[in-house]
């Protein structure tokens, strides 16, 4: 069981991906907005962030940039969750510190083989 933190800005979105998470065991913590995502990562140090990328205010590539950058959270892996599905928006995931790359609506199946494969 990893402790998971999920930025995720829609409600919707939060609680059906939430709910995946629990299923397969996983112990989720939930920030609604890069800002809180920051915020959390730095005071809970999870396992793993599951980041999404349009939201209001400081985006997901943002959010995943300054935790990859800070000497504090750079440690914890990053999965980029989003429909965004163009291979640019995922290269530039990378280049922001993504360590992996998820399109929404991702499956229980395809969330825990990027989680056990991230977390080995």
């Amino acid at each position: 069981m990893a402790r998971i933190l999920l930025v995720e800005d829609s409600p919707t979105d939060r609680q059906a991906i939430k709910a995946l998470l629990d299923n397969i065991g996983h112990s989720v913590s939930l920030a609604s907005s890069g800002e809180e995502g920051v915020e959390k990562a730095k005071a809970e140090h999870p396992d793993l962030i599951l980041m999404d990328i349009v939201m209001p205010g400081m985006n997901g590539f943002k959010a995943t940039r300054t935790i990859s950058k800070d000497p504090d959270t750079a440690s914890i892996p990053i999965i980029m969750l989003s429909s965004k599905s163009e291979t640019s928006d995922m290269e530039w995931a990378k280049r922001q510190g993504a360590t992996g790359y998820l399109i929404k609506p991702a499956s229980e199946s395809d969330l825990a083989k990027a989680i056990d494969s991230t977390l080995g």
